[in-house]
Protein backbone atom coordinates (compact mmCIF):
# COMPACT_ATOMS: atom_id res chain seq x y z
CA UNK A 1 0.00 0.00 0.00
CA UNK A 2 1.24 3.49 -0.86
CA UNK A 3 0.82 6.28 1.68
CA UNK A 4 1.17 9.94 0.78
CA UNK A 5 3.09 12.35 2.99
CA UNK A 6 4.20 15.97 3.04
CA UNK A 7 7.68 16.92 4.24
CA UNK A 8 7.79 20.36 5.88
CA UNK A 9 10.03 22.47 8.06
CA UNK A 10 9.67 25.43 10.36
CA UNK A 11 13.00 27.29 10.48
CA UNK A 12 14.89 24.01 10.08
CA UNK A 13 12.79 21.94 12.51
CA UNK A 14 11.56 19.28 10.07
CA UNK A 15 8.41 17.18 9.97
CA UNK A 16 6.62 14.55 7.98
CA UNK A 17 2.86 15.09 7.87
CA UNK A 18 0.37 12.25 7.38
CA UNK A 19 -3.40 12.31 7.12
CA UNK A 20 -5.01 10.03 9.69
CA UNK A 21 -6.64 7.73 7.15
CA UNK A 22 -3.20 6.67 5.98
CA UNK A 23 -1.31 6.79 9.24
CA UNK A 24 -2.56 3.84 11.30
CA UNK A 25 -0.04 1.45 9.75
CA UNK A 26 2.81 3.84 10.53
CA UNK A 27 2.46 4.64 14.21
CA UNK A 28 4.32 1.72 15.73
CA UNK A 29 7.47 3.15 17.38
CA UNK A 30 9.79 0.83 15.45
CA UNK A 31 8.34 1.91 12.10
CA UNK A 32 8.49 5.60 13.02
CA UNK A 33 12.13 5.25 14.02
CA UNK A 34 12.88 3.64 10.66
CA UNK A 35 11.11 6.42 8.76
CA UNK A 36 12.96 9.07 10.80
CA UNK A 37 16.36 7.70 9.79
CA UNK A 38 18.03 10.34 7.63
CA UNK A 39 20.03 7.80 5.62
CA UNK A 40 17.49 5.06 4.96
CA UNK A 41 14.11 6.72 5.66
CA UNK A 42 12.45 10.07 5.05
CA UNK A 43 14.23 11.80 7.94
CA UNK A 44 12.43 14.08 10.41
CA UNK A 45 12.47 15.47 13.93
CA UNK A 46 8.75 14.79 14.45
CA UNK A 47 5.88 13.10 12.65
CA UNK A 48 2.56 14.96 12.61
CA UNK A 49 -0.71 13.08 12.14
CA UNK A 50 -3.81 15.02 11.06
CA UNK A 51 -7.10 13.67 12.37
CA UNK A 52 -10.75 14.79 12.26
CA UNK A 53 -11.45 17.75 14.53
CA UNK A 54 -12.77 16.95 18.01
CA UNK A 55 -14.40 20.34 18.51
CA UNK A 56 -16.70 22.02 15.98
CA UNK A 57 -14.71 25.24 15.68
CA UNK A 58 -11.39 23.48 14.93
CA UNK A 59 -10.09 22.62 11.46
CA UNK A 60 -8.18 19.52 12.57
CA UNK A 61 -6.89 17.57 15.54
CA UNK A 62 -3.20 16.67 15.37
CA UNK A 63 -0.92 14.21 17.12
CA UNK A 64 2.85 14.55 17.49
CA UNK A 65 5.41 11.72 17.50
CA UNK A 66 9.12 12.26 18.11
CA UNK A 67 11.67 10.54 15.91
CA UNK A 68 12.24 7.96 18.68
CA UNK A 69 8.63 6.83 18.20
CA UNK A 70 7.20 8.30 21.42
CA UNK A 71 4.05 10.39 21.27
CA UNK A 72 4.32 13.84 22.89
CA UNK A 73 1.90 16.57 23.91
CA UNK A 74 2.79 19.58 21.77
CA UNK A 75 5.05 21.06 19.10
CA UNK A 76 5.10 24.78 18.30
CA UNK A 77 6.85 24.62 14.94
CA UNK A 78 4.74 21.59 14.06
CA UNK A 79 1.57 23.58 14.74
CA UNK A 80 2.88 26.35 12.51
CA UNK A 81 3.59 23.90 9.70
CA UNK A 82 0.12 22.37 9.98
CA UNK A 83 -1.43 25.84 9.84
CA UNK A 84 0.60 26.64 6.70
CA UNK A 85 -0.43 23.36 5.08
CA UNK A 86 -4.13 23.83 5.83
CA UNK A 87 -3.93 27.41 4.57
CA UNK A 88 -2.52 26.10 1.29
CA UNK A 89 -5.47 23.68 1.17
CA UNK A 90 -7.89 26.60 1.49
CA UNK A 91 -9.04 25.86 5.03
CA UNK A 92 -8.37 29.24 6.64
CA UNK A 93 -10.79 32.14 6.96
CA UNK A 94 -9.14 35.49 6.36
CA UNK A 95 -5.84 33.80 7.13
CA UNK A 96 -6.92 32.42 10.52
CA UNK A 97 -7.89 29.00 11.83
CA UNK A 98 -8.11 26.96 15.01
CA UNK A 99 -6.15 23.74 15.52
CA UNK A 100 -6.75 21.18 18.26
CA UNK A 101 -4.07 19.11 19.98
CA UNK A 102 -3.55 16.81 22.97
CA UNK A 103 -2.63 19.88 25.05
CA UNK A 104 -5.60 21.95 23.90
CA UNK A 105 -6.70 24.34 21.13
CA UNK A 106 -4.15 26.43 19.20
CA UNK A 107 -5.18 29.58 17.34
CA UNK A 108 -3.14 30.23 14.20
CA UNK A 109 -2.89 33.00 11.64
CA UNK A 110 -1.06 33.46 8.36
CA UNK A 111 0.55 36.86 7.94
CA UNK A 112 2.00 38.81 5.02
CA UNK A 113 4.61 36.87 3.12
CA UNK A 114 3.33 33.60 4.55
CA UNK A 115 4.70 34.03 8.08
CA UNK A 116 2.81 31.74 10.45
CA UNK A 117 1.95 32.66 14.04
CA UNK A 118 0.44 30.40 16.68
CA UNK A 119 -0.94 31.10 20.14
CA UNK A 120 0.86 28.67 22.45
CA UNK A 121 -1.34 29.49 25.44
CA UNK A 122 -0.32 30.76 28.86
CA UNK A 123 3.08 29.53 30.09
CA UNK A 124 2.58 27.41 33.20
CA UNK A 125 5.34 27.70 35.81
CA UNK A 126 3.74 25.28 38.28
CA UNK A 127 6.27 22.39 38.55
CA UNK A 128 3.37 19.92 38.61
CA UNK A 129 2.47 20.96 35.06
CA UNK A 130 5.68 19.58 33.56
CA UNK A 131 5.84 17.48 35.81
CA UNK A 132 8.96 18.39 37.80
CA UNK A 133 9.71 17.20 41.31
CA UNK A 134 9.98 20.32 43.47
CA UNK A 135 8.60 21.25 46.88
CA UNK A 136 7.11 24.46 45.48
CA UNK A 137 7.31 26.81 42.52
CA UNK A 138 10.62 28.69 42.33
CA UNK A 139 13.02 30.33 39.89
CA UNK A 140 15.71 29.29 39.55
CA UNK A 141 15.73 25.69 40.68
CA UNK A 142 19.00 23.92 41.46
CA UNK A 143 19.58 20.64 39.66
CA UNK A 144 22.44 18.21 40.21
CA UNK A 145 23.56 16.97 36.80
CA UNK A 146 26.68 14.99 35.92
CA UNK A 147 28.51 16.17 39.04
CA UNK A 148 27.54 19.81 38.48
CA UNK A 149 25.02 22.04 40.23
CA UNK A 150 22.97 23.88 37.63
CA UNK A 151 20.42 26.65 37.97
CA UNK A 152 17.45 26.15 35.66
CA UNK A 153 14.07 27.63 34.92
CA UNK A 154 11.17 25.23 34.37
CA UNK A 155 7.94 25.89 32.47
CA UNK A 156 5.27 24.03 30.54
CA UNK A 157 4.07 25.15 27.11
CA UNK A 158 1.82 22.10 26.84
CA UNK A 159 5.09 20.15 26.94
CA UNK A 160 7.88 20.35 29.55
CA UNK A 161 10.93 22.61 29.30
CA UNK A 162 14.03 23.24 31.40
CA UNK A 163 16.01 26.36 30.48
CA UNK A 164 19.67 26.90 31.37
CA UNK A 165 21.23 30.32 30.79
CA UNK A 166 24.71 30.18 29.23
CA UNK A 167 27.31 32.76 28.24
CA UNK A 168 27.55 31.41 24.70
CA UNK A 169 25.51 28.81 22.87
CA UNK A 170 28.55 28.03 20.73
CA UNK A 171 30.49 26.64 23.68
CA UNK A 172 27.47 25.33 25.61
CA UNK A 173 27.79 21.58 26.37
CA UNK A 174 24.50 20.70 24.69
CA UNK A 175 25.67 17.24 23.60
CA UNK A 176 26.48 16.15 27.16
CA UNK A 177 24.21 18.19 29.45
CA UNK A 178 21.20 18.01 27.12
CA UNK A 179 20.62 14.24 27.45
CA UNK A 180 21.49 14.33 31.17
CA UNK A 181 18.89 17.04 31.85
CA UNK A 182 16.33 15.35 29.58
CA UNK A 183 16.48 12.13 31.59
CA UNK A 184 17.02 13.60 35.06
CA UNK A 185 14.89 11.66 37.58
CA UNK A 186 13.21 14.85 38.79
CA UNK A 187 11.51 15.00 35.37
CA UNK A 188 9.49 11.74 35.39
CA UNK A 189 8.26 12.25 31.80
CA UNK A 190 11.62 13.60 30.66
CA UNK A 191 12.09 17.21 29.53
CA UNK A 192 13.26 19.42 26.67
CA UNK A 193 16.51 21.15 27.63
CA UNK A 194 17.10 24.69 26.35
CA UNK A 195 20.43 26.55 26.41
CA UNK A 196 19.77 30.30 26.39
CA UNK A 197 22.18 33.10 25.55
CA UNK A 198 20.76 36.58 26.11
CA UNK A 199 22.11 39.07 23.54
CA UNK A 200 19.97 42.11 24.40
CA UNK A 201 16.57 43.07 25.80
CA UNK A 202 14.93 41.96 22.56
CA UNK A 203 17.25 39.29 21.15
CA UNK A 204 18.49 35.87 22.30
CA UNK A 205 20.25 32.85 20.86
CA UNK A 206 19.04 29.36 21.66
CA UNK A 207 19.92 25.71 21.27
CA UNK A 208 17.52 22.98 22.38
CA UNK A 209 18.05 19.30 23.08
CA UNK A 210 14.55 17.98 22.45
CA UNK A 211 13.12 15.11 24.42
CA UNK A 212 13.17 12.05 22.21
CA UNK A 213 14.75 13.84 19.24
CA UNK A 214 18.11 15.20 20.40
CA UNK A 215 19.33 18.63 19.35
CA UNK A 216 17.23 20.14 16.56
CA UNK A 217 17.83 23.18 14.36
CA UNK A 218 14.84 24.94 15.87
CA UNK A 219 12.30 24.31 18.65
CA UNK A 220 9.19 26.48 18.76
CA UNK A 221 7.97 25.67 22.26
CA UNK A 222 11.61 25.83 23.37
CA UNK A 223 11.81 29.40 22.05
CA UNK A 224 8.63 30.29 23.95
CA UNK A 225 9.97 28.66 27.12
CA UNK A 226 13.29 30.50 26.92
CA UNK A 227 11.62 33.88 26.41
CA UNK A 228 9.08 33.22 29.17
CA UNK A 229 11.86 32.37 31.65
CA UNK A 230 13.98 35.36 30.60
CA UNK A 231 11.09 37.83 30.64
CA UNK A 232 9.85 36.59 34.00
CA UNK A 233 13.33 37.39 35.36
CA UNK A 234 13.12 40.92 33.96
CA UNK A 235 15.84 40.29 31.37
CA UNK A 236 13.73 40.48 28.20
CA UNK A 237 11.05 42.69 26.70
CA UNK A 238 7.65 41.69 25.30
CA UNK A 239 8.90 41.09 21.73
CA UNK A 240 12.00 38.94 21.31
CA UNK A 241 13.91 37.66 18.29
CA UNK A 242 15.18 34.13 18.90
CA UNK A 243 18.18 33.09 16.84
CA UNK A 244 18.39 29.34 16.27
CA UNK A 245 20.53 27.15 14.03
CA UNK A 246 17.82 27.12 11.35
CA UNK A 247 17.19 30.86 11.28
CA UNK A 248 15.04 33.12 13.42
CA UNK A 249 11.78 32.85 15.36
CA UNK A 250 9.86 35.66 17.05
CA UNK A 251 8.14 35.38 20.41
CA UNK A 252 5.63 37.91 21.76
CA UNK A 253 4.64 37.73 25.42
CA UNK A 254 3.27 40.54 27.55
CA UNK A 255 3.98 38.70 30.80
CA UNK A 256 2.57 36.28 33.42
CA UNK A 257 -1.03 35.26 32.85
CA UNK A 258 -0.94 36.30 29.18
CA UNK A 259 -0.89 34.13 26.07
CA UNK A 260 2.45 33.70 24.30
CA UNK A 261 2.70 33.85 20.50
CA UNK A 262 5.27 32.16 18.29
CA UNK A 263 5.96 33.40 14.74
CA UNK A 264 8.24 32.44 11.88
CA UNK A 265 8.52 30.87 8.47
CA UNK A 266 7.05 27.48 7.56
CA UNK A 267 7.49 25.73 4.24
CA UNK A 268 6.77 22.56 2.29
CA UNK A 269 10.03 20.82 1.34
CA UNK A 270 8.52 18.12 -0.86
CA UNK A 271 5.69 15.62 -1.16
CA UNK A 272 6.02 11.90 -1.65
CA UNK A 273 4.67 8.41 -1.17
CA UNK A 274 6.00 5.43 0.75
CA UNK A 275 5.28 1.73 0.59
CA UNK A 276 3.99 -0.07 3.71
Amino acid sequence: MRIAFTKMHGVGNDFVVFDAAAADALLEPQRLRALADRRTGIGFDQALVLMPARRPEAAVFYRVFNCDGDEVEQCGNGARCIAALLHARGLTRQGALLLDSPSGPIAARIGPGGEVSVDMGVPDFDPRALPFEAAQEADPYTLEVAGRTLEIGAVSLGNPHAVLRVESIVSAPVATLGPAIERHPRFPRRVNAGFLEIVSHDAVRLRVHERGAGETRSCGTGACAAVAIGRRRGLLGPQVRVGVQGGELRVNWQGPGEHIWLSGAAAVSFEGQLEV
